[in-house]
């Protein structure tokens, strides 16, 4: 069961590493929009949608290929604890 334990939460860690940089950008550049949409009082909603999209598509870009380097080590860390977790030998 530690075997499940440790892989879980490398699993979780894994996924928070990756997700919570792209939740930021979008966090701020949504509230960016917003402080420039109050500001000017145009609320039109491509305006906040599309800045967004950008900001993730960039990040997505920019660091895509480590983010699939972490996972790619947790699925070798999951093959690898296959044995353990499953209680075979």
């Amino acid at each position: 069961m530690d075997a499940f334990d440790g892989l879980l939460r490398s699993a979780l860690l894994t996924t928070a590493a990756v997700a919570l940089p792209v939740l930021a950008v979008a966090a701020a550049v949504g509230t960016a929009v917003a402080v420039v949409q109050a500001a000017t009082q145009v609320q039109e909603q491509t305006l906040t949608l599309l800045p967004k999209i950008l900001a993730v598509g960039a990040m997505a870009a920019a660091f895509g290929a480590a983010a699939m380097q972490l996972f790619a080590a947790l699925f070798e860390r999951a093959l690898g604890a296959v044995a353990a977790v499953t209680g075979g030998s």
